[in-house]
């Protein structure tokens, strides 16, 4: 196995002819060095050629990607991880293609990123996977796109800087998805039906139980959720507003808990910390409405019959590979917001303020993501180091992260909340 550091290529871009690949492609292109050695892979080498010839214009003065043909053998993926420094894996479903992407490069020291959000899957991988990576050094880290980087990086920034500006652990924090405007891509469409047919119910319940990928037990509750919450999936909650269940939220929750307990859990964010996330609503009403259909829309997934006639319906709309197209992309946008309650016994207690926001294609934020956290570990020899290997999470990157997803077009903010007069947590 070569060193990491005198291998062929730094980055490898594994499906790279689909629809997030080429986003990502594009960004890299575009924003990353210009000397970036790299190389495009996937199984066709005419549809490899053909994205490598239809970036190429987007900047003429860079080193141009090579092409490396491989199939998701083990054999194939165990030569094409020793050939380079990184793998950005944008095959899905990750659970059906891309185990042995994962294994090769926890065996071979090679750091990996991906944009799935398939939670019982990136359970499986930690249970197989985190021990061999952290004795090769190989730093990996599912869910790099919308899952769940945002909520991540949310919930450590302000878990930092309420202990940075006021000394104190966080008791909770409350996100939300205050505005989303997007489609699903066909592989998306895809892999949410597929999940069903591959792991059974008790596998599901196993991966989202409350504190499941931590590494270490997670505090009990001390932040109540609200009764009404847990019957009606309504919580109302100063400065963010009316909220209700939101689809993303188990696997957001799932990477923030593990993120806390990496973080050494009492000693990071607290010993009471707790993370919840929902998504705006303009009232009440359309709150329950809509927490009872993402209830009866689990029950319609159960059912196989029901199941397979929505995933044919699925591929009439957007095929796997597919998406929407840029004309209608660009007019897409994001934005998450979150507050932080400082745990410090008080009636009326301090409140910290984060946000997140991005406009334009959701799937080429995905790419972007993927491209600039592969930078900071390229880069950063000292975190690389700290971090050690392992199946970590986004906000392990941490501060530098941050600061070159702004540079590349996000909007990340966060300031601690002037004093109240009373407690205005409801």
């Amino acid at each position: 196995m070569a060193e990491i550091g005198s291998r062929k290529y730094d980055l490898i871009l594994l499906g790279a002819t689909g629809y997030t690949g080429k986003l990502c492609a594009e960004h890299i292109v575009k924003s990353l060095p210009t000397d970036l050695k790299w190389a495009a892979s996937g199984r066709s080498h005419e549809r490899l050629s053909a994205v490598v010839e239809e970036i190429k214009h987007y900047n003429l003065d860079r080193v141009q990607p090579a092409v490396e043909v491989s199939t998701l053998s083990l054999k194939d993926l165990q030569s094409l991880a020793q050939k380079t420094r990184l793998v950005l894996n944008t095959v899905g479903p990750y659970f059906r293609y891309s185990s042995p992407v994962v294994q090769a490069c926890a065996e071979n020291g090679t750091h990996y990123l991906d944009v799935t959000g398939e939670s019982p899957w990136v359970y499986e991988m930690i249970q197989k996977h985190h021990d061999t990576a952290k004795a090769s050094g190989a730093i990996i880290i599912p869910q790099i796109g919308i899952e769940s980087a945002p909520s991540d990086l949310l919930a450590w920034t302000l878990a930092n800087l309420i202990k940075e500006k006021l000394s104190l652990s966080t008791k909770e924090v409350v996100a939300s998805i205050h505005e989303m405007h997007g489609q699903p891509s066909g592989g998306t469409l895809a892999t949410v039906v597929g999940l069903l047919d591959h792991y059974s119910l008790g596998e599901f319940k196993r991966a989202f139980a409350p504190w499941a990928l931590s590494p270490i037990p997670g505090p009990r509750s001390s932040a109540a959720v609200p009764l009404q919450t847990k019957l009606f999936g309504v919580r109302h909650q100063q400065d963010l507003g009316t909220l209700t269940t939101s689809v993303a939220a188990g696997p957001n929750v799932a990477i923030v808990q593990r993120t806390w307990g990496l973080l050494g859990g009492p000693k990071s964010y607290g010993p009471n910390f707790q993370y919840h996330e929902y998504m705006r609503v303009k009232n009440s009403l359309a709150g329950m409405i809509f927490h009872f259909a993402v209830g009866l829309g689990f029950l319609v997934l159960a059912i196989p019959p029901l199941r397979w006639l929505i995933q044919y319906a699925a591929h009439s709309f957007h095929a796997p590979g597919q998406g929407a197209s840029r004309a209608i992309s660009t007019e897409e946008s994001i934005e998450l917001r979150a507050v932080a309650e400082a745990d410090h016994g008080s009636s009326n207690p301090r409140m910290a303020m984060a946000k997140f926001r991005f406009e334009g294609s959701l799937y080429y934020l995905s790419g972007v993501f993927l491209a600039e956290a592969a930078m900071i570990i390229l880069k950063n020899d000292r975190l690389v180091e700290e971090l050690g290997g392992g199946l970590l999470t986004p906000a392990m990157l941490g501060q530098p992260f941050i600061d070159r997803l702004r540079d590349a077009g996000i909007i990340f903010e966060s300031r601690i909340m002037p004093e109240r007069t009373t407690n205005s947590k409801q």
